[in-house]
């Protein structure tokens, strides 16, 4: 039996008390007790009164319908578990008239595909999709790793950019997305969002730089026009809010995912980097982005979402931490892809990853803690 089972990887770092998020988690507070602030807002959904907020929704929904323009809402969709629920919701219950818009990361999975234009046909909504040449993406998930530490910079600012983009086009004033960022993240609460929706938010949350620290030698600042945001005049002028659905209705990515599977024909599959099958499965490059946060700050989607799973008392924090150990070490079969398609070698993908860990400086996680505790793991575990 392994020494280390049911604990966490790395020994000298601090984790919650209660569920398997480490303290280098982007944003994370924990209380005097320990308890990291994901966990406190899993208790306080369970105390919301949901009838309360589903009524600020219904009001919320109704002025945007009474200003009667050409659509009453976006939404925008991926082709994930979310994007078939959110227009569900917006379709069927609230009888919105939406416009689906979807920045393609142009890393789509036969899955992805099919649940993209499988969703589209079930809710019969217009749908506009910006999809950026490969050449482009390629060369920005280059610089996305040395920018932010990660392989996905176009996607994370592109889904917020060219749906804002498309609001300021076409005069629709309502933006819907699905999950609340209290549900997962551990950056905010359901009562206190920390950031707020607004011209940048995207940005703040996952894109971190803006184009003009993307563009460089290789790409140009004409190209990286898809990714620049409206103006804050323009924004006004139509009068661009978004909103998150979890935020008003209580949000189960479990039940959701079969619900949209048994009503609409929605698929999972295999996804690298964790044990469900339903999280950014539209992606082929998601084991990538979540090894790299690994490599960063010593966890991946596996601690993610076990967590999540004790918070809703389906695992316990010792099957979790085993879970998040074997998911997270994983070195993702993708990376062969991504080291392909930007010409890194390995050893100069570590490299520069090792740079933004060693930014991070996080207690627990020097070299030799982190050398010591994989290999050790993956020893015990048989994993190459």
């Amino acid at each position: 039996m392994a020494k280390t089972l049911g604990q966490p990887l790395f020994a000298n770092m601090q984790y919650c008390v209660r569920c398997c998020m480490p303290s280098s988690n982007e944003g994370i507070e924990f209380d005097e007790m320990g308890i990291c602030r994901a966990c406190f807002s899993a208790e306080q959904k369970m105390h919301i009164n949901w009838i309360e907020r589903e009524k600020s929704l219904r009001k919320l929904l109704d002025y945007h319908k009474s200003l009667n323009r050409d659509y009453d809402c976006i939404v925008p969709i991926s082709g994930g578990k979310d994007s078939t629920f959110q227009l569900h919701v917006v379709t069927k219950v609230y009888g919105l008239r939406a416009l689906a818009v979807t920045f393609s990361h142009n890393w789509f999975t036969e899955t992805g595909k099919y649940n993209l234009q499988n969703c589209l046909e079930k809710f019969n909504v217009d749908h506009i999709v910006f999809t950026p040449n490969r050449n482009l993406v390629n060369r920005i998930a280059r610089q996305s790793l040395v920018k932010i530490g990660d392989s996905c910079w176009h996607c994370h600012s592109g889904v917020g950019a060219f749906a804002m983009q498309i609001a300021v086009k076409f005069n629709i004033s309502l933006l819907i997305w699905g999950e609340s960022a209290a549900d997962l993240s551990g950056r905010s609460s359901y009562f206190d969002p920390v950031i707020k929706f607004d011209r940048d938010y995207f940005t703040k949350m996952s894109a971190k730089v803006g184009p003009e620290e993307i563009a460089g030698d290789t790409i140009s600042a004409r190209e990286l026009s898809p990714w620049r945001l409206p103006s804050v005049e323009d924004i006004e002028r139509v009068g661009v809010e978004g909103i998150h659905l979890g935020d008003y209705i209580f949000w189960d990515d479990e039940r959701q995912m079969e619900f949209v599977r048994d009503v609409y024909d929605w698929r999972e599959d295999r996804v690298e980097g964790t044990y469900k099958g339903y999280k950014s499965v539209e992606c082929i490059m998601a084991g990538v982005h979540d090894y790299t946060k690994f490599l960063k700050r010593g966890f991946g989607r596996g601690t993610d979402h076990a967590s999540v799973d004790v918070r809703a008392g389906l695992l316990t924090r010792e099957e979790a931490f085993e879970l998040a150990k074997k998911h997270d070490t994983e070195r993702p079969d993708a990376l062969d892809y991504y080291l392909q398609i930007t010409g890194y070698t390995e050893a100069e993908f570590e490299a520069v990853m090792l740079k933004h860990r060693h930014a991070l400086n996080i207690k627990g996680l020097s070299d030799a803690e982190f050398a010591q505790a994989v290999e050790e793991y993956r020893s015990e575990s048989g994993q190459k």
